[in-house]
């Protein structure tokens, strides 16, 4: 199985870039699943129905979130409905939506998606990730095939701690939210396919998305910044896993970009 984790889409421009070439990419490399993470669609700070549905249309199976997810008040109802719209897993059970589903791959394997999100350096503290994920395995025993985890995460030592935490037990790890692929990409003796970062889908002329001169004006002058979607030509960032169908275990990891 071929398995597309494309990394934060950022922008309603990317969100339109992603969504026009994502069915061709998809039929040209045989993807059987793709997974994207949405928290910033709609810009910095969130992800509108629309643009979520905008992706889904295009051909993504599982939408994942970080901590922007809850940035648009719109998403707090959308999110209700939408089993393949995630936000992290380690949220308060009272918070809309769910952290993780199950769905059917092109191939018919039971693919198992969780989306945690780390406490370092963000706010509010959330429920031990590895709790979470541990409970979240126990629970769905004997109901899925193969498990993907988006760890969405400011530290690059909490995604590789997971890695080491549940290498074997999950088949596919990689991590969002910094917006910068990492060069890491590998697979463990146990079979886990593995990346700190996919990177980013958005703008390349941009500092993480961002207009760059409002960077630049808050970090040279320390003045308050509304931080603004930069403009100009996208590019998409992401990772293709294959898996074994017989045994769930990663055989290969490729960065990708288009």
């Amino acid at each position: 199985m071929k398995i597309l984790a494309l990394g934060d889409v950022f922008g309603e421009e990317a969100v339109k870039y992603v969504s026009s070439r994502l069915p061709d990419v998809i039929s040209k490399m045989n993807i059987d699943l793709t997974v994207a993470n949405c928290e910033n669609a709609s810009g910095a700070t969130g992800v509108e129905p629309k643009a979520a549905e905008e992706l889904l249309a295009a051909g993504c199976d599982v939408l994942t979130g970080g901590n922007h997810s809850f940035g648009k008040p719109a998403f707090l109802t959308y999110v209700e409905d939408k089993e393949n719209v995630l936000r992290p897993a380690n949220y308060p059970p009272s918070a809309p939506g769910s952290g993780y589903c199950i769905t059917r791959a092109a191939t018919g394997e039971r693919v198992l998606t969780v989306n945690l999100r780390g406490n370092g350096d963000m706010q509010p503290t959330l429920a031990c990730p590895f709790e979470t994920l541990e409970r979240i395995l126990a629970h769905e025993s004997g109901n899925y095939d193969l498990c993907i985890l988006d760890m969405h995460a400011e530290y690059t030592s909490e995604k590789l701690a997971m890695l080491y935490a549940f290498d074997g037990k999950v088949n596919v790890i990689f991590g969002t939210h910094t917006h910068v692929p990492t060069a890491d990409a590998k697979i463990t003796e146990k079979g886990t396919g593995y990346i700190t970062d996919l990177g980013m889908c958005g703008p390349v002329n941009s500092i993480l998305g961002v207009d760059s001169e409002a960077i630049l004006r808050n970090m040279r002058h320390k003045l308050p910044t509304r931080f603004v979607t930069a403009d100009g030509p996208c590019r998409a960032m992401g990772a293709i896993f294959e898996t074994d169908a017989s045994t769930g275990k990663c055989t290969k990891v490729s960065r990708v970009e288009f």
